[in-house]
């Protein structure tokens, strides 16, 4: 097939302006886009100019977009967690094959309303766990398919989500609250069960959760603090999530440090230090974390019972100083460690214990394995290049591309856990989720 695929891409956040659009530019061979759509028109106007995009193929909405006929091969969904199924039904049906941002949906009866139409329809649809195409898991399991650590009895794993991302995406930010976004489990930590389910080639059958909202409350104010940080706060010179401090003054990501990428480009569309601290000013961003309308939880535990007797523990923390998976990987022959997406991509590791009267160890520098880690460790482009070769005929489907059935199974996870986390760690069956038993 000599011909390149034609994107419309609706949603310009930051995933879809300032990470999937930029495939157009890397990829120029083998994509195009020919359609935008999103509700901020600064967002529109700057994707449109970038990528060449006529004014007749801009569009104030999705659902704008999705009124014209079929305008590309494929659509690109990177808009909010509960805008997507409404989104990508009628995107199948008029037959694009879909690029879908997770999570596909916080509704059980969605997910599986989507699988019934994508099968009807017959088209692809992949969702967007891109921690599977880094070069650190991709040798992950290239590790674990050998067998040299032999059955894979037990899983410990965590996401460290970090103390400032954890105030900025969800505190402050679009993924704050369960009912306008998604429970924290699943926004932040599909990802996680998709990947060590995948990883061990696991399957769960049942779980518990236990997490709640332990800081980021009304009760934890500080006495006389005011609603924004900018406001004259008697704490701001000890408070670790003062606004200004964190987006403006802040060596790594701070405006007037010189800085214009995330996470000041989510706060405003073109960073500045007068734009910022406007927006904090303003916008949500600027608001007291204790006087913000939050609800999802700021750690959370999930044990995890798998169908052939094996167990994952795992746990999502906002209280971390650094933003980081780690895993622990215990088989019958050897065990293996792997820390991925920190800071410092120095400290980022996967070692390797094999059993024996001298433990063999091996430690592999996750540097020494690509060139570049940009985009979630490396995986965001290389996903996206996949599902353009794919679709023009290049290459067949690799391990790991995530089709819609595989991805379910881990929203069936993180929405059993929170479903458990809700009635005080209640064991649930993963069946009775799969199979609509519970709602």
């Amino acid at each position: 097939m000599n011909r390149k695929i034609k994107v419309a891409l609706a949603g310009l956040g930051s995933r879809g302006k300032d990470t999937y659009a930029k495939a157009a530019e890397l990829f120029p061979e083998k994509m195009e886009i020919t359609a935008i759509a999103d509700i901020n028109p600064q967002k529109v106007a700057m994707v449109a100019e970038r990528y060449h995009i006529p004014k007749e193929r801009c569009y104030a909405s999705a659902e704008d977009m999705l009124k014209e006929d079929k305008l590309a091969d494929v659509m690109f969904i990177t808009t909010q967690d509960r805008q997507h199924v409404k989104q990508a039904i009628p995107a199948l049906r008029k037959g694009y094959h879909l690029l879908l941002e997770k999570p596909i949906s916080p509704e059980l009866e969605e997910c599986r309303e989507l699988s019934k139409v994508a099968r009807e329809c017959g088209k692809m649809v992949v969702v967007c766990h891109v921690l599977r195409y880094t070069p650190v898991f991709r040798k992950v399991k290239e590790i674990l398919d050998s067998g040299v650590l032999g059955d894979i009895v037990s899983i410990n794993a965590s996401e460290n989500v970090g103390w400032y991302h954890m105030a900025h995406s969800f505190v402050r930010g679009n993924w704050r609250n369960a009912e306008l976004s998604s429970p924290m489990i699943l926004q932040k930590c599909c990802h996680d069960m998709d990947l060590y389910l995948w990883l061990a080639g696991k399957t769960c059958e049942s779980l518990t959760s236990y997490g709640s909202t332990y800081l980021f409350k009304e009760e934890n104010a500080p006495a006389g603090s005011p609603l924004r940080c900018l406001e004259g706060c008697p704490e701001s010179a000890t408070c670790p999530y003062n606004a200004e401090r964190i987006y403006l003054d802040d060596e790594r990501i701070g405006a007037r440090t010189g800085h214009t990428g995330w996470p000041l480009n989510i706060v405003t569309e073109i960073p500045t230090p007068e734009s910022v601290e406007k927006a904090l000013r303003e916008g949500p961003y600027g608001r007291c974390v204790y006087h913000c309308d939050n609800d999802v939880v700021d750690h959370q535990v999930v044990n995890l019972n798998m169908t052939d007797g094996s167990t994952m523990s795992f746990s999502m923390n906002g209280h971390t100083a650094d933003f980081a998976r780690h895993a622990q990987f215990c088989g019958t022959k050897g065990e293996m460690k792997v820390t991925m997406g920190g800071l410092d991509l120095g400290e980022d590791f996967i070692e390797t214990s094999i059993f024996g009267p001298k433990v063999q160890t091996d430690r592999i520098p996750a540097a020494s394995l690509s060139d570049d880690f940009s985009g979630h460790g490396g995986g965001d482009l290389t996903m996206v290049e996949e599902f353009l070769d794919i679709l023009l005929g290049n290459a067949k489907p690799s391990p790991s591309i995530t089709s819609l059935d595989q991805s379910l199974e881990s929203h069936y996870c993180a929405l059993a856990a929170e479903i458990s986390r809700k009635e005080g760690g209640k064991p649930i069956c993963l069946e009775d989720v799969r199979t609509g038993k519970i709602q």
